[in-house]
């Protein structure tokens, strides 16, 4: 479990393709101190185990299914990536409970300065959008973010980026059309199976199952603007 806070920025030293996935090496000294084999760090959101490590590097094993689903098969020698230790139950929990299980990938649409705060223009799919509100929080590239504006029609929102998060992310670096990691709020999903399959006994439930809490309704109780 994470917490969406960056704790470095690393580099790529190494991608090898192996018969089960990619293997990655990420440069970052503060990290890799930090860490023993089978640890788990987040990388640019995902959740990967470490494998191996020297005083300078670690190594993960990203997994067909990850690759699939992240912007990990764009990763090259040089890339930066977010990084973040696992969350101690000790913890202050400062942004939101991230599992660093991505459900999808977004695209960059355009950058724009509010002062000197930076506002994300992303792409996000149909089936995810379902999943985001306004004001609800997000993770992009392993970043916990909260949602400023959204277009539902166009399936695309937007997030203000403060100073510092701009300084100690990789958004700095990030450009038009680049693909983004995004896990939505686990608190969504779990409101949605409670609504369309809360109560059922049947261990397979349909995905067609109704709920009576629809759209219309939410609106009339003042959950939908």
């Amino acid at each position: 479990m994470f917490t969406g806070l960056v704790n470095s920025i690393g580099k790529v030293s190494s991608v090898v393709r192996i018969a089960e996935g990619y293997k990655i090496t990420i440069h970052d000294s503060t990290i890799a101190k930090e860490v023993k084999v089978d640890d788990s760090v987040s990388i640019n959101g995902a959740c990967q185990t470490v494998v191996s490590f020297t005083d300078t590097t670690f190594t993960v094993q990203a997994v067909k299914t990850t690759l699939e689903k992240t912007n990990f098969q764009n990763l090259k020698t040089n890339t930066y990536v977010n990084l973040e230790l696992a969350l101690r139950l000790s913890d202050r929990l400062g942004g939101h409970l991230v599992q660093g299980h991505v459900n999808g990938t977004g695209k960059i649409l355009g950058w724009s300065q509010s002062g000197k705060n930076y506002e994300l223009n992303f792409s996000i799919s149909k089936d995810l959008m379902k999943y985001v509100v306004k004001e609800g929080s997000i993770t992009l590239n392993g970043v916990s973010l909260t949602v400023s504006d959204l277009d539902l029609d166009k399936c695309c929102g937007k997030v203000s980026i403060i100073p510092h998060t701009w300084d100690n992310t990789v958004f700095r670096y990030s450009q038009h059309g680049d693909i983004l990691n995004i896990e939505v709020d686990i608190l969504a999903k779990y409101v949605e199976n409670l609504l369309f399959h809360g109560g059922k006994s049947d261990k397979y439930v349909k995905e067609t199952s109704q709920s009576k809490v629809t759209e219309e309704w939410l609106k009339s109780q003042g959950f939908w603007n």
